[in-house]
């Protein structure tokens, strides 16, 4: 397979993502080359890609090669890798890079493919799972019986928490953005799900829990934060993850001028008034946790046992060849896909 990797130059829209030619490096001491099979796609990549994502520039800058996770076989062993040989199937994260035929990455970021995942289903597994999963066990830590209030339900990190959530006891509210999203997020363990595009959000959530939320899961930023504070519970949680509600649904580049607007419109939490609210907001980064190794070996260690206990399943995958990585980019911008898009080189 002839190596290559998509490629941004520098911050735009769909046209920036070009397709290159990869010279392969390889393996350093402690390292594994990998083929790819699938590339997992995130919304993270679509922010990377109009120059909005911080940590992007901090640790890479232009040009980038963006993607967090993928699954393929083994290639290539470093010196001090011993446990695995090439051709052995695997799935791993890396903190960008992943859109490409072949990555290297340290071996304590991979891990055995799952007889119960395809490559398909295990290169859309590590992002939207490791972040449900620090939100819910690392910072929120729910109660069995808690009431849980999960935006965009039937994306990858929303189908994650919905299924993390019923695990951990807790009574599970969705919210979708379309009717045909309703049965997939009831599907994954929403005890509710809230279809906005048919009734109003807010007063079906006070219906839902009409004493407030233990924890609200909020990726949408400004379009949501608010009133998400306000259906707080006492005490209660509010964690953040995201600002997708300020960021374009179509044509790929972000509006300066709404970003500006919108910035202004964030709310501001007063630690005073927290603390007098009997509320916590708390807030995170799955791409700054790379470091934190026991983060991603104790997370991932528990989410692998759990798919092998089938007591969670994979989100549903959408493929879209390397080639066509705009059109999967455009696609999850536009808001209207279920669970994860994968690329398949």
């Amino acid at each position: 397979m002839r190596a290559r990797k998509v490629v941004i130059a520098k911050a735009g829209g769909y046209g920036q993502l070009r397709i290159e030619n990869l010279n392969q490096v390889s393996p350093g001491p402690g390292e594994v080359a990998v083929a790819t099979e699938a590339i997992g796609v995130n919304y993270a990549d679509c922010v990377i890609r109009m120059g909005l994502y911080a940590s992007a520039q901090e640790y890479v800058g232009w040009p980038i090669t963006p993607g967090f996770e993928f699954a393929g076989t083994v290639q290539a062993v470093g010196p001090g890798v011993e446990d695995l040989s090439p051709g052995a199937r695997v799935f791993g994260v890396t903190r960008f890079g992943g859109y490409a035929t072949h990555v290297v990455v340290p071996r304590h970021q991979l891990y055995v493919l799952p007889a119960k995942l395809s490559m398909e289903q295990a290169a859309g597994f590590p992002a939207v799972f490791l972040t449900a999963y620090f939100a819910l066990f690392e910072l929120a830590h729910p109660r069995p019986g808690a009431n849980v209030l999960v935006h965009s339900a039937a994306g990858g990190v929303g189908s994650a928490l919905l299924q993390l959530g019923r695990l951990a006891g807790c009574r599970m509210v969705g919210v979708v953005g379309g009717t045909h999203k309703v049965e997939a997020a009831r599907a994954l363990g929403a005890d509710v799900v809230i279809d906005k595009s048919r009734e109003d959000l807010w007063a079906a959530a006070r219906e839902a829990a009409p004493g407030g939320y233990d924890v609200v899961l909020d990726a949408n930023g400004v379009a949501t934060l608010r009133d998400s504070y306000r259906h707080l519970a006492s005490p209660g949680k509010l964690v953040v993850y995201g600002f997708h509600s300020m960021l374009p649904r179509k044509g790929g580049r972000p509006s300066y001028a709404r970003l500006a607007w919108d910035w202004l419109r964030t709310p501001r939490f007063n630690p005073l008034a927290l603390t007098n609210d009997n509320a916590s907001v708390m807030a995170f980064n799955l791409s700054y946790l790379f470091e934190r190794r026991e983060v991603l070996t104790e997370g991932m260690a528990m989410l692998l046992g759990w798919v092998e206990e089938g007591k969670v399943v994979s989100p549903q995958v959408t493929r879209f060849p390397l080639d066509q990585v705009a059109d999967a980019h455009r696609a999850l911008e536009s808001g209207t896909t279920v669970g994860k898009l994968v690329l398949v080189p």
